[in-house]
């Protein structure tokens, strides 16, 4: 069975559109705001997520994004590995696709990611793609997420965790910070949210559940 990472660049108020350059994603008026930021730790945690070899699992937005980007990259590691790796596609006109290799997922996009996850071959790493992200780990198909936390707020643009995703713990496994101010973590999804209240009598916090109805 294959693990399913996602990665993402995020601002500190959780936006994730359009860091790569201006003009990335349309209109959007701070396209590119990553970019100040380049720091060597923030590469070697994306390549040490990648693995050896890996497959990518992409919104169709995200996908259109990279397609007209990447395959004009030339001599450079990363771009050759993107430009290989099999692209598993969320959309409805997959005879639409053109970068290669490709395969739609189907019109039922949960089962078509259980059915990729369940055969053997490369982590599946998921870049960008907020309506993918939160369908995954509300679904519990999430296996880690790696989130590059920039010092900058950004005030509008599409979010990381959309309206309506469910509540969910994720474990901290580990954090660090790179010398341009950008913290690194990654976190491992750990179920439902738990609830609970501070008890003074007991001196101890009383766990009422979990987000699914669970004592």
């Amino acid at each position: 069975m294959r693990k399913i990472k996602i990665i993402e660049h995020i601002s500190l108020d959780g936006v994730i559109q359009a860091p790569g350059g201006p003009g990335e994603d349309g209109d959007y008026p701070y396209g590119g705001w990553a970019a100040p930021y380049d720091d060597p730790a923030g590469e070697e945690a994306i390549l040490a997520a990648h693995g050896e070899g890996f497959d990518l699992l992409l919104g169709r937005r995200t996908y259109d994004i990279w397609a007209g980007f990447w395959p004009k990259i030339k001599d450079n590691p990363m771009a050759d590995s993107l430009n290989a790796a099999t692209k598993y596609v969320a959309t409805h006109r997959p005879d639409s696709l053109e970068w290669g290799p490709f395969q739609g997922l189907g019109p039922d996009i949960v089962e078509g990611v259980r059915r990729i996850k369940a055969t053997d071959g490369p982590d599946l790493i998921v870049w960008g793609s907020s309506t993918l992200t939160s369908m995954l780990l509300e679904h519990g198909l999430a296996d880690e997420v790696l989130l590059l936390v920039y010092p900058i707020l950004l005030g509008k643009g599409k979010r990381f965790f959309s309206d309506g995703t469910p509540p969910r713990e994720l474990t901290l496994a580990g954090t660090k910070a790179a010398s341009c101010g950008i913290i690194i973590s990654t976190y491992i999804p750990a179920g439902p949210l738990r609830t609970g209240s501070y008890d003074e009598a007991e001196g101890r916090v009383i766990q009422r559940g979990s987000s699914d109805g669970r004592e």
